[in-house]
């Protein structure tokens, strides 16, 4: 029998959980010498890598004297709470990170519910304690207060406390110890989170937490073991939340060292390990022993709250840049990815239009960006928000909002946020120039706002949101106030014509960009849309005119990514997204047609 810890890092995004992930795989010596490692290993596709944030909670394993500890990195963003919540069932501990200047935020409050509410007692990681504003005593009252109001009992409340620098490597039990290594942290897990309670010679039971898919050997699943010992080529039995139950038979069993997977022929109680072997296998699903199947209870996975319609691309340069452009390529790749993403959902509405649903828009448009990476090309509308009915009354979902700003744009925010139909609930000054305010505002409202704010806070504004529940649905929301500059021609843009457009409003191309007819070129200083002709050149003519040397200026235009593309459209607007350009366009191109929808 050999002993294991289960933990998972959870804290905010961007309080350092892969860092600290990093330095423990290092310090523990699971790297061997001559292998070369990357910054944020635990953080692998190239969307992680590019933004610096964790998508996918991963898991990897550690040895630490005679004890293998299991550690899950755990997203920060609430968009992505649907993986968190899964894996704090699969773990007997938390490493709580807090940032020793920022102190608690929205999303540390979201995760520590989920997992107080389990019973997971936390240890405290006061982190980025070399920052020169950090005030570690501060932060660990914010957590304190922060457990109480959670309704944390007397041991949850017990917490250890470590010190810790990640970037650096080291972690100390008080402020006034030696910076030396990571040696008081293993210390600490090893001496504060239980061992798991399953026993070797019990019957199995594993529960699936989290799927991968490989090309070769179908669905895998990562699970737990709960109780018994499981082997390869071993026959069991698969147990469904539904109540279903297949016997199958265990082709491939994975345990995890450091970032490697390794094909073992046994694992036992208290280890986390993938199978594959049932095509069917889904998250929450138990594998249980068929002379005496006691399934685990189903994981509660959270519904989604936004949807986004992805479309065929039937613009006039459909099909020039991408190389799967069909409806039912489109349909293929949205069906893989809910083979392994469950916090999504997807139904076809027909004439090659997809409805897909998610908890936030950066998780929906982290998978558009994905796919435009692969080569497809597709239409985004509008974000939705779902409203579901209950008892005959519509609810819609509202989400938390926390914000700091500098101290001179609180005004402003607060008055454009009272528009949007959300509730101020708290305002504290945090020192240094800085406002921190706290709001209840429906999902609604926050579609289109991050860019809004981040003008009227000149960039420097910080906002986090995280979902609260479904309320009864409130009044209208106020939209985009800016109408679009339409182009109403089909050809190259010209600096002359951009020259005389830019008084109009602001622009979205360049010069010597391809556009058509119904394509979005910028947004109109006035409420109402405006057709222009962006491909106008100056007239030549043998007579020399006064102004003719004058050098035509413009004013560098707005670059529109995705996520601003799809914050910013209206109900008649697409995002047209291919593997090298983002477009927006109208949904309806011709100006005729445009005006009798409209009607």
């Amino acid at each position: 029998m050999q002993e294991f810890r289960n933990i998972a890092v959870i804290a905010h995004v961007d309080h350092g959980k892969t860092t600290l992930v990093d330095e423990l795989l290092k310090q523990s010596g699971t790297y061997s010498a001559h292998q070369k490692v990357e910054e944020r290993a635990m953080d692998s596709n190239d969307l992680e890598k590019e933004r610096g944030i964790t998508i996918l909670s991963k898991n990897t394993a550690i040895r630490y004297k005679e004890t293998k500890i299991n550690i899950i990195d755990t997203p920060g963003h609430a968009d992505f709470g649907g993986e968190v919540e899964r894996v704090l069932k699969m773990v007997d501990g938390v490493l709580l990170l807090v940032d020793a200047q920022e102190g608690v935020m929205p999303q540390t409050k979201f995760v520590v519910k989920k997992a107080l509410s389990i019973g997971l007692c936390p240890i405290i990681v006061v982190n980025k304690i070399d920052k020169p504003a950090a005030d570690p005593d501060r932060v660990i009252d914010e957590v304190f207060d922060l457990l109480v109001a959670l309704g944390a009992n007397e041991q949850q409340l017990e917490f250890p406390i470590i010190y810790a620098a990640a970037r650096d490597g080291y972690a100390k039990y008080s402020m006034d110890d030696e910076n030396k290594n990571l040696e008081p942290l293993f210390e600490t897990i090893i001496k504060h989170v239980p061992a798991p309670s399953g026993k070797a010679e019990n019957p199995l039971q594993l529960q699936v937490f989290t799927l991968d898919y490989d090309n070769y050997v179908g669905k895998i699943g990562i699970a737990r073991i709960f109780n018994g010992t499981i082997k390869k080529n071993e026959t069991v039995l698969l147990a469904k939340a539904d109540g279903e139950q297949v016997r199958g038979r265990i082709s491939k069993l994975i345990g995890f060292h450091g970032l490697e997977r390794i094909d073992i022929n046994e694992a036992e109680s208290g280890d986390i390990v993938a199978v594959a072997g049932f095509e069917t296998l889904d998250v929450g699903d138990s594998l249980v022993d068929p002379a005496n199947p006691m399934p685990l209870d189903p994981l509660h996975i959270e519904e989604p709250t936004l949807s986004v319609v992805f479309g065929v691309n039937d613009s006039p340069f459909a099909g020039l840049e991408g190389k799967y452009v069909t409806s039912n390529k489109l349909a293929e790749r949205l069906e893989a990815e809910m083979k392994t993403n469950i916090a999504m959902r997807y139904e076809s509405e027909g004439e090659g239009k997809f409805k897909v649903s998610g908890r936030g828009e950066l998780q929906i448009t982290i998978l558009a960006e994905n796919m435009r990476r692969e080569g497809f090309e597709f239409s985004l509308g509008r974000p939705e928000v779902i409203v579901k009915e209950e008892n005959g009354v519509k609810m819609e979902p509202f989400e938390h909002l926390v914000i700091d700003v500098p101290d001179e744009f609180a005004g402003a925010v607060i008055e454009k946020l009272g528009r949007k139909k959300a509730e101020m609930k708290a305002m504290n000054p945090t020192g240094d120039g800085q406002t921190r305010i706290e709001f209840e505002i429906p999902a609604r409202g926050l579609i289109g706002f991050r860019g809004q704010f981040l003008t009227d806070t000149k960039g420097e504004g910080v906002m986090n949101h995280s979902f609260l529940e479904f309320r009864p649905l409130s009044g209208e929301v106020e939209h985009r106030k800016n109408g679009a500059l339409i182009s109403m021609e089909t050809g190259t843009a010209m600096g002359y014509s951009l020259f005389s457009l830019q008084e109009r409003g602001i622009l979205f191309i360049d010069v010597q960009v391809k556009v058509y007819a119904g394509m979005i070129i910028g947004e109109h200083s006035r409420p109402n849309d405006l057709d222009v002709n962006p491909i106008k050149g100056k007239p030549q003519s043998n007579v020399r005119s006064s102004g003719a040397d004058e050098a035509i200026k413009l004013v560098p235009p707005r670059k529109m990514n995705l996520e601003l593309a799809l914050e910013w459209i209206e109900n008649d607007e697409l995002v047209e997204v291919t593997p090298t350009n983002i477009r927006i366009r109208k949904k309806y191109l011709d100006p005729t047609v445009r005006k009798r929808m409209s009607r």
